[in-house]
């Protein structure tokens, strides 16, 4: 009820999560909502555990500093995320949301690293705690605070489809485990000498490192250039599909700047008649048909498919044939009849196999050899094999 509350009176229009203002909007509150209550949380666990001593306490309010560090990091991301194309950007600013990840995770990952270091240190040179009942039920209460913080990302996080903010919501609900051990650790060392704060810490900052390292990969990986969803493959080639003259696409590759920013490129089969102007509006049509229906921005490569001459619809299925018994994720395109200097026919196609396919391409040129020449023996194969990029 509170989520819903700030975000009727902090968000103009909560339905428009699909625009630039709208997510930034969403992400300034997810952001500003993170600061304080990270900041709220770490004043109040400093206290105690400077009060008590307790290197599991400092480890979990430092977690949150670092928590409100990170929010600090979305808040600007989202705000240079949302800046229009200019001419030294002419993709847009949307990739700086996967940089503040990139910032947030590294800033986890440090401060993890650093109480790992001291929370093993104190085994080997334990202290004894003082914390009051008082100061327990105080800690304690935090815990209602990260819970909270932990819908309120992930609502948040549904509406606007943000990693980063969604990489927020898992680490909230890891602070609140960690902040339950901590307290059962604080209670246990009031009745055995054994360095339980010790061992709680070492656990706490564990979690934050590997939290940390979790976030770093997820919000790399859209830097690096990622696979698109299959989803996203699947939804494109069927649109296209839906287009006047183009009979099959293939060579499909998308790059992702940012959230609902796709730029991509495709092949279109299309009958070899007509004329070279109409061809081009065939697929500028197709490539505009898209873009109001998707948000991507798509270039068309032009390929003449022949579905009409029976010879090469015989031998292209008898190929497919092959292609398919041997393995069904490979796909053949790009298929030519052509004929060699010596007379024979050839068959020429592309080989779509997936990236880094273990068999060897030679043997698979030679195996569909052998295979098609049982029932023709003149013909003669030149395959031009292709990785996949989706």
């Amino acid at each position: 009820m509170l989520t819903d509350l700030l975000i009727k009176l902090f968000i103009r229009n909560p339905e428009n999560t699909s625009d630039t203002k709208g997510r930034l909007a969403y992400g300034m509150l997810a952001g500003i909502g993170g600061i304080a209550v990270n900041v709220l949380l770490f004043i109040i666990k400093f206290i105690i555990g400077l009060l008590s001593g307790s290197v599991a306490i400092a480890a979990d309010a430092a977690n949150n500093l670092s928590d409100a560090g990170s929010s600090v990091v979305t808040v600007i991301g989202f705000k240079l995320a949302a800046q229009p194309a200019d001419k030294d950007h002419p993709f847009g600013h949307g990739r700086v949301e996967y940089v503040a990840g990139v910032v947030v995770s590294v800033i986890v990952i440090v401060v993890g690293f650093n109480f790992f270091r001291d929370s093993i240190m104190r085994f080997f040179s334990p202290k004894q705690l003082a914390i009051s009942n008082v100061a327990m039920i105080i800690f304690g209460s935090s815990i209602v605070f990260k819970l909270w913080l932990f819908f309120f990302y992930r609502k948040i996080a549904a509406k606007i489809n943000s990693d980063v903010i969604k990489a927020a919501a898992f680490d909230s609900l890891s602070d609140t485990l960690s902040t339950l051990a901590v307290l059962a650790a604080t209670f246990a060392g009031k009745f055995t000498n054994f360095p339980v704060d010790a061992a709680t810490g070492t656990v706490v900052a564990s979690l934050v490192l590997w939290g940390g390292i979790k976030l770093l990969k997820e919000t790399t990986n859209p830097l690096l250039g990622e696979r698109p969803c299959p989803e996203m493959v699947a939804e494109l080639r069927e649109t296209l599909l839906q287009c006047d003259g183009i009979r099959g696409v293939h060579d499909i590759i998308i790059h992702n700047y940012g959230h609902n920013q796709y730029f991509a490129t495709a092949h279109a089969e299309v009958a070899p008649e007509g004329t070279l102007m109409s061809a081009h509006d065939m697929l500028e049509n197709a490539e505009i048909y898209v873009s109001k229906r998707m948000p991507v921005r798509l270039l068309l490569h032009c390929d003449p498919c022949n579905l009409d001459d029976p010879e090469v619809i015989k031998r292209r299925g008898q190929m497919e044939e092959i292609v398919t018994a041997y393995d069904c994720q490979f796909k053949l395109y790009d298929f030519r009849l052509k004929t060699s200097d010596s007379g024979n026919l050839q068959l020429c196609f592309h080989l779509l196999t997936p990236r880094h396919y273990l068999a060897d391409k030679e043997n698979v040129h030679t195996y569909f050899t052998q295979q098609i020449q049982k029932s023709a023996p003149d013909v003669e194969l030149i395959i031009e094999f292709i990785d996949s990029f989706v």
